[in-house]
């Protein structure tokens, strides 16, 4: 018999790094978690008895001591600031690339450690205006520089995590990584975490009142969107399932970088408007960037996006996310437009009884 497997999850308190913990912990071959995360531990991690939980940076010195002790096969490093922080690019540098240097660090330092999974993302492929909507990113073409400030982070964390694994191979040569480069992740739990934490939540509570609430309130009951913006969801539920594959199926090999996106068209602007009942604002690109720098100063950086982030929602980014059907035999559940629209999941119970929309059940 196996013995049992103990897991570091950074992130643990995150939108998918939490998930991870509470369906990881529900399996027979599981014994321990370790959970790291800056935030304190969220309400659906409390009553895990498999979980030891460290409210800790992983930039910080202390938690290789506590993840040393317990041995862990199995590093899965998801802890990210995503959203840039107001004049203080220095810390975002020291959360996001020293953290995970350190996560790095202790899985090729320990030799406990066989197999490491880091979250990417598809945004470093670089949103410019020469791509097309037609066009299909490959995890063989090279990711390229951004004034976006989260792909610009997780570009350079993604180089870090390849020249330290470079590294390390010549020292051992039992241990695998894999790195996954999701699209926009949603699902019912996101969809009520966006209500609690997001925009919505900044709407309704300290920005309300001011001229930037006015300003933000009438761009959001629009969807501005450029000729050539588009974008790919995929459900939290396959971002699970993939990361559970990767974690207790066979290795997929020493070092592999996977795009994680369904398969099918992406979900154009015209087609999330009229799912959400909203109109479109067709823009030009230079009007996204203007409005983008407006929202991101009036408010101090309040609002969910960042500087560079006008690119994103300017030129288009899509991926061919075959990869993980070929190499790891997972199938998706759930296409782009049906992860973005319906809230069947895992994760309904989340959603209020009066918003759910659900596929399987019409």
């Amino acid at each position: 018999m196996n013995k049992p497997h103990t897991i570091l999850i950074t992130g643990a308190a995150g939108y998918v790094g939490s998930m991870l913990v509470k369906q990881f912990a529900e399996r027979d071959d599981v014994a321990k978690i370790i959970g790291i995360d800056k935030e304190s531990m969220p309400e659906m991690l409390q009553d895990i008895s498999k979980l030891v939980y460290l409210e800790t940076n992983t930039s910080d010195s202390g938690w290789q001591d506590v993840a040393e002790a317990a041995e862990p096969d199995i590093v899965i490093n998801a802890a990210w600031q995503i959203r840039e922080i107001y004049g203080n690019h220095a810390l975002s540098w020291k959360w996001n690339i020293d953290g995970s240097d350190q996560v790095f660090d202790f899985s090729f330092e320990h030799g406990s450690v066989k197999k490491l999974i880091h979250f990417s993302t598809v945004a470093s492929y670089g949103a410019y205006p020469s791509n097309t909507l037609e066009q299909r990113f490959t995890e063989e073409d090279p990711f390229r520089e951004m004034d976006y400030l989260y792909a610009e982070e997780k570009r350079i964390s993604e180089a870090h995590l390849y020249q330290k694994y470079q590294l390390a191979a010549t020292e051992r040569d039992d241990i695998s990584v894999a790195i996954v480069r999701p699209a926009a992740i949603t699902g019912p739990r996101g969809r009520y975490m966006r209500i609690r934490f997001g925009l919505q939540s900044a709407l309704s509570g300290q920005l309300k009142s001011t001229f930037a609430y006015r300003v933000i309130s009438l761009l959001v009951s629009r969807i501005p969107a450029t000729p050539k913006w588009l974008r790919q969801f995929i459900h939290e539920d396959d971002v699970v399932g993939i990361i559970e594959r990767l974690s207790f199926g066979e290795a997929a090999g020493s070092y592999e970088v996977f795009n994680i996106c369904p398969p099918g068209d992406p979900v154009l602007a015209k087609d999330m408007a009229r799912a959400v009942g909203k109109k479109i604002m067709p823009i030009a690109p230079w009007v996204m960037r203007v409005g983008n720098f407006f929202a991101w100063h009036l408010t101090r950086g309040k609002i969910p996006t960042g500087k560079g982030a006008w690119k994103s929602y300017s030129y288009p980014i899509a991926v061919d996310g075959s990869k993980v059907t070929r190499k790891l035999g997972y199938m998706y559940q759930y296409n782009s437009f049906d992860a973005f629209y319906y809230t069947d999941g895992v994760y309904e119970y989340s959603v209020p009884n009066e918003s759910r929309r659900s596929k399987l059940k019409t």
